[in-house]
Parts: structure tokens; sequence; C-alpha cells
């Protein structure tokens, strides 16, 4: 599966992200590790998340403000966590399964996946510091 092209923050080449993979997506010139934020659905979701990295789920919709008030520290940490976390953003309107599963009852709603295993939740606006706080913390306990 084929996703997003994004240039590379080391050297510009664009690179086009996959939506899975087992390992994390480097560079075709310079090898540098790349952010990696992609999104999922109902359908695609277990092969997306199927991942030896850390996963961030973002559970979110278009209409919710705090959701877009966290996008840009999500993005932000995709790219100073780049090579250790996979971002995942699914739109609870498109993705109701989803939202069931995880038991969605306010956004937005974050997890911290470890092997399909949810390490943490957090749920509300939560700022870039608290958020890099949790993610490292998940990180450290890993390994």
């Amino acid at each position: 599966m084929a996703g997003p092209i994004i240039a590379c923050p080391s050297c510009g080449t664009k690179n086009r992200l996959p939506l899975a993979a087992r390992g994390h997506p480097r560079c075709a010139s310079c090898k540098a590790e790349l952010p990696w934020l992609v999104s999922a659905g109902d359908g695609d979701f277990d092969e997306i998340v199927d991942t030896s990295v850390l996963v961030v789920v973002d559970l979110w919709a278009p209409w919710c403000g705090p959701c877009r008030q966290i996008a840009p520290a999500l993005e932000a940490l995709s790219r100073e966590f780049a090579g250790r976390i996979k971002v995942v953003k699914v739109n609870v309107d498109d993705s109701p399964g989803l939202a069931q599963r995880f038991s969605a009852r306010s956004i937005p709603m974050l997890l911290i996946l470890d092997g399909g295993q949810v390490l943490d939740t957090m749920i509300g606006a939560q700022p870039r510091p608290m958020l890099r706080s949790r993610i490292a913390g998940a990180l450290a306990r890993r390994g």
C-alpha cells in the first residue's frame, strides 16, 4: 500500500510513505529516518498498525476543534520521534467500527499501541509537552 508523499527533513528528497510496513521509512536518498504519519480506517487499520515501532493512534473528527488543535503537535512529534513512532489518524465519523472497538466516547482520543496492545490512553486535547512525555515514557518502557 502506498501512502502520502513527504519531503525528507534532512535533504528535501520527496519520498512516498508506506501505509503498512514492519520496519520504518527511510529517505531513499540520504537514508534519514522519516516521520511516519498516515490515515487508517475500519478496513485497513489492523494492517497499518502492524509494525515494529510504537503506534500513536489519533481518534478524531474534522468538526472537532480540539482535534484540529492537537494535529500540529502530533505532526511535530512524528518528526521528533522519526524512526521510533508511527502516528495513525482515524476519522471516527468514517470509521465507526474503530470508534466502537476502542470505546471512543470523547475525542480527541489518543492511544499508544505496542504490538497491537494499548499501553496508554489520553482523552481530550493535551499540550505538546504532555504528549511528548507520554510517548517518551512508552518508548522508555519498551526498552
